[in-house]
């Protein structure tokens, strides 16, 4: 990535509109934290496993015989997953929950930290991952931003797409209007995200450019972000554009924070799993086909406000 480009219009219904979402470039999800399970939910797919539906037979067996697919998310990105009075609700785990219909299974969502869900995926923990993760060459080849090799990788569902936006304490004092007056600012954003790649990328134009580089400041989660913005120790935060426009628009009733600027590099979001498992890879396609088909999936979309990152198809793998 070498140059950060606002995204065009047409780009709205983009099958990479952060693929749900993302802006964010390229990013490998490392590291093994404390899988607690915390706020973990069931999301009903039916009266019983099956339910008279085609593509059950088509799951990988495991899946059939347990009736159940279990799905690691991290519950930090409203609208896309939050929790409330310790449900697990958004966007993601409405989709999941008619995906699960779709597939006659019942849909268990495990809240973990945001770096360890693809390698979860891989280590067997979770069927599938769905958390607004940036479907990314990176992350199918299971690299690092730096090209390093760190796991085998997965395949991606995508089924939304969008792109990353600046959020800044209100009243910007600042002064900040585009990614480019970032340089030699400090700027906070969560560790392990393609919009931290992002930074990285833009960090070294604002250097190849003869300014400061960026002083990035990265946090464990993305509350720990926003306090730091809140608090005036950032200047600006960095994030999923659907999600900072929630942010703006719900804290403290919309008296903290704005988004400035346009939203930039937006890409698809896609739903994580093993590359040994392209059964499931295939009945999740045509899950979320179905849902795209018969509206359901535009229904959810507007309950929560992101109609912006819907696509017209799935696709396996689209992201760059």
């Amino acid at each position: 990535m070498t140059a950060l480009t606002p995204r065009r219009s047409a780009a709205r219904s983009r099958i990479a509109a952060v693929g749900a979402l993302a802006v964010a470039g390229a990013l490998v999800l490392t590291g093994c934290g404390d899988q607690t399970g915390a706020g973990d939910g069931d999301k009903s797919g039916g009266d019983k496993a099956g339910n008279g539906n085609a593509l059950f037979a088509k799951l990988p067996e495991a899946i059939q015989k347990k009736g159940t697919l279990e799905i690691g998310t991290n519950a930090e990105y409203a609208p896309m997953e939050s929790k409330e009075g310790g449900e697990i609700v958004g966007v993601d785990p409405d989709l999941a929950a008619e995906i699960g219909k779709k597939l006659g299974v019942k849909v268990k969502l495990t809240d973990a930290k945001f770096d360890t869900l693809v390698t979860g995926v891989n280590a067997g923990r979770y069927d599938a991952a769905m958390s607004s993760i940036t479907d990314t060459k990176a992350r199918q080849e299971g690299l690092d931003d730096k090209g390093k090799k760190l796991g085998t990788g997965v395949d991606f569902v995508d089924y939304f797409v969008a792109g990353t936006a600046i959020y800044v304490k209100k009243g910007n004092a600042a002064g900040i209007k585009s990614f480019d007056d970032l340089c030699g600012k400090p700027v906070g954003v969560q560790m392990g995200t393609t919009y931290e790649t992002a930074l990285k990328a833009l960090s070294k134009k604002c250097t190849d450019g003869g300014k400061k580089a960026v002083d990035i400041k990265s946090f464990e989660n993305d509350t720990e972000a926003q306090t730091r913005v809140r608090a005036g120790g950032v200047v600006a935060g960095v994030n999923d554009y659907p999600v900072a426009v929630d942010l703006a628009r719900k804290a403290d009733g919309g008296k903290t924070f704005e988004v400035v600027g346009e939203q930039f590099e937006a890409g698809p979001f896609g739903i994580a799993v093993d590359k040994k498992n392209s059964k499931l890879r295939d009945a999740l396609k045509e899950a979320v086909d179905a849902i795209i088909k018969d509206g359901t999936y535009k229904k959810v979309l507007e309950k929560w406000g992101a109609q912006t990152g819907a696509i017209e198809a799935a696709a396996i793998n689209s992201g760059k």
